[in-house]
């Protein structure tokens, strides 16, 4: 097993992390990542095979866990109770009750909202040059989902904010300050959730909180800290996860010269899949092993950890051809991004609906967008998306 160091936060690395994927992978299906003391699958097969392996999840083994410092005890008191967290057979009840509410029918019946929104945020487009990211890929989906939720979107500021401050607890980067505005979010956002979940058992309404204040299976419901949580995730994970998706496809589409050609209704779908495929959101997923476990020739101790590299195994030419191009052509297969097994991402249909409906609309209203700057990748790892996707746009009415 080849030992690599590649410091997750040197730029060179966040520009582009994948020749270092590549150069990991050509060594062999796993790899040890010295920087995070940690043992890597970097291909499709090995990646998938461990995520789908019921030997190992995402909850720490009882004798590998540690205290918890007194000062990180308010964010750590919500994860616990997040599905994301957890496995059977906790994960089980949380995530069917989950799914009660969040329908695909419900997720379905957005569209006529993403499309509408859509159109509101780009005829708010200012004149001349401008972040897309702020303008839009930001704002869409924190207002479908605090919709969704049943919260007042004029908070999507605050949603935004505290949604940031959480996940950043997950970053390379990750330091004291950190931590403290991690936690001053966390203690925010549950504050503000409990209100609504409180008024919401009293005032029922057609939203996901009422919903999942009502799902109930073999007469079980959420209790108000599961809720909670699993509100904070839905929000944190799904709307993260499509906000990079959407700037770093949107950056994609315009490298290569395109647009809405790519984006009709007989070819949105690859094309989405192909964005999801070519720059994942999300680069390193990790799982714990529940047993000792041989993959790849290597055998991990039960309590060891190992990181899933989702956005190598999304480039691994054994799986794809030629997986370093952007090719909205190619025929749609199944990719990592959403993860697999157990954890396979719940907002997925939600993510997938609105990059299928949004993008069309933003390039068929901006015929001539191009990108007014080279775009940077921000200092996010294990996360990957851009600082500013400086555009100008060329408008068109909107069409009756």
């Amino acid at each position: 097993m080849q030992h690599l160091s590649q410091s997750p936060t040197d730029d060179g690395f966040v520009q582009n992390p994948y020749p270092f994927y590549d150069c990991a992978r050509a060594g062999g299906p796993l790899f040890h990542w010295r920087d995070y003391g940690l043992v890597c699958a970097t291909s499709a097969t090995t990646v998938g095979a461990i995520l789908r392996d019921r030997r190992f999840g995402r909850e720490v083994p009882p004798e590998n866990r540690k205290p918890v410092p007194d000062h990180l005890a308010p964010f750590y008191a919500v994860e616990a109770h997040s599905m994301l967290e957890l496995e059977p057979p906790r994960h089980a009840r949380l995530r069917s009750l989950v799914l009660r509410a969040f329908t695909s029918r419900r997720i379905a019946a957005l569209a006529p909202e993403i499309a509408a929104l859509s159109h509101n945020l780009i005829d708010a487009f200012p004149a001349g040059e401008f972040d897309l990211l702020d303008a839009f890929a930001r704002k869409l989906p924190v207002i479908i989902i605090a919709r969704l939720l049943g919260v007042p979107e004029e908070r999507a500021d605050d949603l935004l904010a505290w949604s940031n401050a959480m996940v950043s607890m997950y970053q390379a980067r990750r330091s004291r300050a950190t931590e403290d505005a991690a936690v001053a979010a966390t203690e925010a956002f549950t504050a503000f959730l409990r209100s609504h979940v409180e008024e919401r058992r009293s005032k029922p309404a057609d939203d996901l909180i009422t919903h999942l204040i009502t799902a109930e299976m073999e007469g079980e419901t959420l209790s108000t800290d599961e809720l909670i949580a699993n509100c904070i995730l839905l929000l944190n994970a799904g709307h993260e996860a499509t906000v990079h998706t959407l700037g770093n496809g949107i950056k994609a589409l315009l490298e290569n010269g395109l647009g809405a050609g790519v984006l009709g209704p007989d070819r949105i779908e690859g094309t989405v899949e192909e964005i999801l495929r070519y720059d994942p959101p999300l680069h390193l997923f990790t799982r714990h092993a529940y047993e000792d476990v041989e993959i790849a020739g290597h055998t991990f101790r039960r309590g060891d950890e190992v990181g899933c590299l989702l956005a190598a195994a999304n480039r691994d030419p054994k799986a794809w051809d030629a997986p370093g191009r952007f090719d909205p052509d190619r025929p749609v297969k199944s990719h990592l991004t959403f993860g697999a097994g157990l954890h396979f991402c719940v907002g997925a249909p939600l993510a997938r609906l609105e990059l299928q409906t949004a993008l069309p609309i933003l390039f068929d209203r901006l015929p001539g967008l191009a990108i007014a700057e080279p775009p940077r990748y921000a200092n996010l790892y294990h996360f990957r998306g851009l600082e500013r996707l400086g555009v100008e746009p060329r408008r068109v009415a909107r069409s009756p």
